[in-house]
């Protein structure tokens, strides 16, 4: 089966068995933030936390009876290996999933929660899938890629449906970017119910292995992968999939983690939704779009993130934002200086979180100590102001690495 518009209608039908209407969401603060009209997918939203579930269960609907009664595998950093197990269970398919070591607990119990069995091996999804390739050879298990299929790519791209259906004059589409197998069905879809529609994949600047591979002019594999968007760290795309991405896709937009670690803060605030780094990834890449008065849907891929990695996400973020610093500043070890120092602090309305006395920066204590002080600002105009009256008051702040 290829990428065909009959095929796309099938997997329409067959995918709204289960999953949930992700309607649009129209955000006000990336249209203000870029000059243009920018809408949300919210597939972060769905049974499964993530759009993978619509490739697995079309895909599922198209194996034989034999195939199914062998039992399923797949290898997964998480969201695919949910997707499979929910249509496993719907199927009542025995499933087994090969994750990576470094998947999300999260990710990880709730494939078990779908009755699937979690074997964990690798550090990457590319050691996983070949540790799943390995035993579908010695169990006769069928196996189920997750990108570099066409039947679960044609799943995927049943988002691009939703989308002209509900906003027929989209300018530009943001599909993020693992193996390729969402933006392989997206693009293609989107290329063949309008030409005009520009489609541009995003990836990790540190996983880009499309991108890589594109310039070649053929399918290559990174030496490494190293982001925080553990759901796109693949080291290489699809072959299968690869003309298709070649083809309909209008260009790679490359985004660091830092990006991310801010988009995530922004979606809390702005839109009260929890969307895992690989689905900021379209997010994070709206700020490098240079064009004005588009209309734009960003696909929010997933949201299947465990508090661990929220937790940190969310304290990387404040700082990149300069909503948490923390500040050195040397003065006379007496009684009363502490105090003063605080007074100057409390005046600007800083909020002190952390303090820290180093009595031995210096031979001599009278003259120096060192105090480092972690504090809750505004944003970057208020930290300015609370180190521009520490050093009108003669304490030479020194802005410091933060660790919180």
């Amino acid at each position: 089966m290829g990428l065909t518009l009959e095929n796309f209608e099938a997997a329409y039908e067959k995918v709204r068995e289960v999953t949930l209407d992700t309607k649009l969401v129209y955000s006000d603060h990336y249209s203000a933030l870029t000059g243009n009209k920018v809408y949300l997918k919210p597939e972060n939203m769905q049974f499964t936390g993530a759009y993978k579930v619509r490739g697995a269960y079309y895909k599922m609907s198209t194996l034989t009876d034999e195939e199914r009664k062998k039992g399923i595998i797949t290898a997964s950093a998480g969201n695919h290996a949910q997707g499979v197990a929910y249509a496993a269970k719907c199927y009542g398919v025995p499933a087994v999933i090969v994750m990576p070591t470094t998947t999300p607990l999260i990710k990880v119990n709730r494939t078990k929660s779908y009755g699937a069995k979690v074997i964990l091996h690798g550090d990457v999804y590319d050691e996983a899938c070949k540790k799943a390739y390995e035993l579908a050879e010695e169990k006769g298990y069928t196996f189920i890629h997750p990108f570099n299929d066409l039947d679960v790519a044609t799943g995927q791209g049943t988002i691009a449906m939703e989308i002209i259906k509900e906003l027929p004059l989209v300018d530009i589409i943001l599909v993020p970017v693992g193996g390729g197998g969402l933006a392989a069905g997206v693009s293609t879809l989107a290329k063949l119910l309008n030409p005009k529609i520009k489609v541009f994949g995003v990836e990790p600047e540190n996983a880009a292995c499309l991108d890589a591979s594109l310039k070649a002019g053929k399918v290559v594999t990174l030496d490494a992968v190293n982001t925080i968007a553990d759901g796109t760290a693949v080291k290489t795309p699809g072959d299968l999939i690869f003309p298709f991405l070649k083809k309909n896709l209008d260009g790679i937009i490359k985004v660091p983690d830092e990006d991310l670690v801010v988009a995530f803060l922004d979606m809390v605030e702005n839109h009260k939704m929890v969307v895992e780094n690989s689905g900021l990834l379209t997010v994070a890449a709206l700020r490098q779009l240079d064009v004005k008065g588009k209309k734009i849907v960003s696909i929010l891929s997933g949201g299947n993130m465990d508090v661990i990695t929220m937790s940190s996400v969310v304290s990387q973020g404040l700082i990149l934002r300069d909503r948490i610093f923390t500040v050195s500043v040397l003065l006379p070890d007496k009684p009363g200086e502490l105090s003063k120092v605080a007074d100057v602090i409390a005046k600007e309305n800083g909020n002190v979180i952390k303090l820290e006395h180093n009595q031995f920066v210096s031979i001599n204590r009278n003259s120096a100590v060192e105090l480092r002080i972690t504090l809750e600002a505004f944003g970057t105009e208020h930290k300015s102001q609370i180190i521009d009256r520490l050093e009108e008051k003669g304490y030479k702040p020194k802005v410091v690495r933060t660790n919180i």
